[in-house]
């Protein structure tokens, strides 16, 4: 602005002296105007601050090739617009566009006061004197993620409420934290941050999404609450695991997830930990072939658990009733589901697929290796305790036996007695 109103005055300077020497060429006499020049721009106002200090704290070349400023370069002076950003003062002011989205969800955002922060001065200070330097942030153990300090596996809230709909008892995790670049004709290469979150209530309802935005506080407020919109209802087996094992994929990335009892916990990749603690997945086992790609095992592992049935719908899709043997339950049955139309043993195809696992899994059957041998199999203490264990090492399945056919544990010396 100042430049243009320079130039300005220099053309009508410049035409006030041509007036004056044309009239003077006339014969009229006419003196010249005594302007006086005045620059208000100087070494100290012309050039930015970090010129400012690299003149004063540079070392000549030939200074840096002998050694000489090796410290140089560090600013002693402090930034006192640390802490201070456009749109946010003392009078707590809400300015959409500025400090604030203009339309959050289906609502507009309208200008209105919120309450001061009576400790608003006292932390900018606190913040303008400490260190300014690089510093790792020190986070909490329980609150750390995967790796340290950053990101990704750690905690951000539940998505923000929308009107009168709140999201209470949600949690939402970061899965994916990081930088991605754009080529664009008019601004060239620029760069944006990409996060991916999940978030869910503990209780069967969760939802994921990806966010991409210039600043990463944003990218993880805009994943956070579209996450929140794209929340899926899953139904748990005794509100603590998956019904029955399934398979599922996405890309080149291959899950086979698996059933497992109370207090086995989560065996798995930590991407579908997260997913599991935020949905309420407690006791789960999941192996994961091909493309360990974050994105694509969370969509992988939602597919499955989208295709995943209810034990009754089993049942009404075989006809036949559902029955359950379990260690937890020392392979006593327990029915799991009863069908409406039961059909009769000789309704069923003699090639008809009755094993359950190989039923749910859609005839895909899961690559066990064989276990090997211990170290200490033909050694002479362990063979030492093989015979003194061989009178009971049937014990436990005779046991399981008697409880099945006979509903109760006898001896055949109670047999005797009987007769």
């Amino acid at each position: 602005m100042a430049a243009k109103y320079i130039g300005l005055f220099n053309n009508f300077y410049k035409h006030a002296v041509n007036n004056c020497i044309a009239r003077a060429a006339i014969g009229t006499p006419q003196a010249l105007p005594i302007l006086n020049i005045v620059r208000h721009t100087s070494f100290f106002n012309k050039l930015p601050a970090e010129h400012l200090w690299k003149g004063v704290t540079a070392v000549s070349n030939a200074g840096k090739k002998r050694g000489r400023g090796k410290g140089t370069g560090k600013k002693v002076a402090k930034d006192l617009n640390r802490g201070q950003t456009i749109g946010f003062g003392k009078k707590n002011v809400v300015w959409p566009g500025l400090n604030s989205p203009i339309i959050r969800g289906k609502e507009i955002v309208t200008q209105q006061t919120l309450p001061e922060d009576p400790e608003r001065e006292k932390n900018i200070l606190k913040l303008r004197d400490s260190f300014g330097g690089f510093r790792m942030i020190k986070v909490n153990p329980i609150d750390r993620g995967w790796s340290g300090s950053k990101l990704p596996g750690r905690s951000i809230g539940p998505p923000d409420a929308e009107g009168e709909d709140t999201f209470e008892g949600f949690d939402t995790r970061v899965l994916e934290n990081k930088i991605v670049f754009i080529m664009k004709g008019n601004m060239g290469r620029t760069r944006r941050f990409s996060v991916m979150s999940v978030t869910g209530n503990g209780n069967g309802l969760a939802g994921f999404a990806t966010a991409k935005a210039p600043e990463a506080r944003t990218a993880l407020r805009k994943s956070k609450n579209r996450a929140g919109q794209k929340l899926m209802k899953f139904e748990l087996c005794d509100n603590r695991t998956v019904f029955h094992d399934f398979y599922c994929a996405f890309g080149k990335t291959k899950i086979f997830v698996s059933k497992k009892p109370e207090g086995y916990g989560l065996v798995c990749h930590r991407g579908i930990q997260t997913i599991c603690k935020v949905l309420g997945i407690r006791d789960l086992h999941a192996k994961v072939v091909g493309s360990t790609n974050i994105q694509h095992i969370v969509k992988a592992f939602f597919i499955g658990l989208l295709q995943q049935r209810t034990h009754d719908q089993i049942a009404e899709e075989k006809k036949l009733h559902l029955v359950e043997f379990s260690n937890e339950q020392d392979g006593l049955p327990k029915v799991r589901a009863f069908a409406k139309e039961c059909r009769k043993p000789e309704e069923i195809a003699k090639d008809e697929v009755m094993d359950f696992t190989q039923y749910v899994l859609g005839d895909k059957i899961v690559l066990k290796k064989k276990k090997l041998a211990p170290f200490y199999t033909n050694t002479i203490g362990h063979n030492l305790y093989l015979k003194k264990r061989e009178p009971l090492r049937n014990h436990q399945q005779v046991k399981i036996d008697m409880l099945v056919n006979d509903n109760k544990i006898g001896s055949f010396l109670t047999n005797k007695e009987a007769n």
